[in-house]
């Protein structure tokens, strides 16, 4: 009897699919990653199935839309199948190490099936310089005096924007500088979660195993490694201009008009921290290949979300948007034997990743699952006709509040061409061909594409039918007695903004 398949789940917070390689970004993001998508199985439309991170692990580990068990329950729920899961009850050992966000944390079940979980949210992070119009980070005199203009600066009126320009320049000249980037960086970087990985995998053994790592590398604020500033050939930057260029990033107060000025720099640093992760993602295929796991190790690598750089007017991943540029993710197979690639063209919702994964061990899929394993099937089989579905709570500001999860929802339905958007408060819809405007500029004209407009509206109105139908209300009831024990409790991880 063969041994059984290994599984690494690479995901990494933020990665848009335009800003990899293999698909076509024409910077030197992903060399490795390239090199692995030449030999496994590319799905080149892979969308997630909610957006940002706290709606899109319920599809990836669960293979459950984020929403099916109501728009108040946040992650997986206690006994939810998932695949660390099936794996764990199937003889695998299982690790997990995430890079310190608390939306996939143990509070919201994703350490459920895993014999290690470490989320690096028990650690002091680096404290964050105030980015925020609004704070003094000096605690003298003139912090006091800077707050009571706070307090006026509604009434300004005209003089406000002088106003706001001068605090955020006050801000950067008396906030001190650290020496490096490393003392700015909020999460753990890439070399750290591998280096953890590579001493977990050394005590396996013979075993099958599932690790999952989750690295932030590419999320705000983007404090990248100098080295991998050195390997992507950019000008060195020093930490004040990091700093600055982040803090600029994050104002409140401009529109996009202003902050384009600083666009480009930016992604430059987002761009270092793919780079860092594609580095250390080679460095463990190394240790895989010397301790003898590769030959026999499935490893899937995607995302959980994208980003935004003014693609829209907006910044960073906003639960209010479900645009191409936050809900279009790479996702590549590869698996034991692969020496030729294939690419999978047709839309892909990662709630089928699971599944896929499982199929691909010869693992049985749990019942519970939503999606389907597309493993064994090429991109002719008619079955693969996908309509990918995303969803969120537009306005839920803060997912930690029950009550800010409890806001209208907003949907996403994408074919091959076509995609649609629907707003339930206020009504909206907007119709987009993905084929002339694949940067959702224009939307096409009511009326027009009625064929196409019936055919999606008929997919939004049967999933939501099917969330409700086929909701498992003590599934329900078991996440939402958790969520109020641990509120009772006040049992609230250190960082709380992501």
């Amino acid at each position: 009897m063969d041994a059984k398949k290994s599984i690494v789940l690479v995901t990494i917070d933020c990665l848009r699919a335009d800003h990899v390689g293999f698909m076509g970004y024409p910077r030197a993001t992903t060399p490795f990653l390239d090199s692995l998508a030449a030999e496994s199985l590319v799905f080149s439309a892979a969308i997630v199935a909610g957006a940002p991170t706290y709606n899109s692990f319920p599809a990836i580990f669960a293979s459950r839309y984020p929403l099916s068990l109501g728009r108040d329950v946040l992650g997986v729920a206690p006994g939810e199948p998932t695949l660390a899961s099936v794996l764990k009850n199937s003889g695998y050992a299982t690790a997990a190490f995430s890079a310190g966000n608390p939306y996939i944390s143990p509070r919201f079940g994703y350490a459920q099936g895993f014999d290690v979980f470490r989320d690096f949210l028990d650690e002091e992070a680096t404290p964050l310089v105030e980015e925020r119009r609004g704070t003094d980070p000096s605690p003298s005199w003139s912090s006091r005096v800077n707050r009571k203009l706070q307090t006026w600066r509604p009434a300004m009126g005209p003089l406000r924007p002088v106003y706001d320009e001068l605090y955020f320049r006050y801000c950067q000249r008396v906030t001190p500088v650290p020496k490096s980037l490393d003392e700015l960086r909020r999460f753990p970087a890439a070399d750290v979660l591998v280096d953890y990985a590579c001493e977990w995998l050394r005590s396996v053994g013979e075993r099958p195993f599932l690790l999952w790592l989750h690295f932030m590398d590419p999320h705000s604020p983007y404090y990248p490694k100098e080295e991998a500033l050195a390997l992507m050939h950019d000008e060195p930057v020093a930490p004040y201009q990091a700093r600055h260029r982040n803090s600029y990033w994050n104002r409140t107060d401009l529109g996009p008009s202003r902050l384009m000025r600083h666009r480009d720099e930016v992604v430059t640093l987002y761009d270092a921290g793919i780079r860092w992760v594609d580095v250390h993602l080679s460095r463990l295929r190394d240790n895989l290949r010397a301790s003898n796991q590769w030959t026999n190790c499935i490893l899937a690598v995607t995302a959980d979300h994208g980003e935004e750089f003014l693609d829209h007017g907006s910044r960073y991943h906003p639960p209010s948007r479900l645009s191409e540029e936050l809900i279009h993710v790479p996702l590549i197979i590869r698996a034991p034997g692969s020496t030729k690639g294939r690419v999978i063209q047709s839309p892909f919702s990662t709630l089928h990743l699971a599944p896929t994964l499982l199929d691909a061990a010869e693992t049985t899929v749990p019942r519970e699952f939503q999606g389907r394993s597309y493993w064994g099937k090429g991109d002719s089989d008619n079955s693969l006709a996908e309509i990918a579905i995303s969803e969120s709570v537009a306005s839920c500001t803060n997912p930690f509040r029950r009550e800010d999860r409890l806001g209208p929802r907003f949907l996403s339905v994408r074919e091959s061409r076509f995609k649609m958007t629907l707003q339930f408060d206020p009504p909206a819809e907007k119709l987009y061909d993905l084929e002339s405007d694949p940067g959702e500029q224009a939307p096409l004209a009511p009326g027009t594409h009625k064929t196409i407009r019936k055919l999606l509206l008929e997919h939004a109105h049967e999933h939501l039918r099917r969330s409700h139908a086929q909701r498992d209300l003590k599934v329900r009831l078991r996440a939402s007695l958790r969520d109020l024990q641990l509120e009772w409790s006040g049992s609230f991880p250190r960082r709380s903004e992501i």
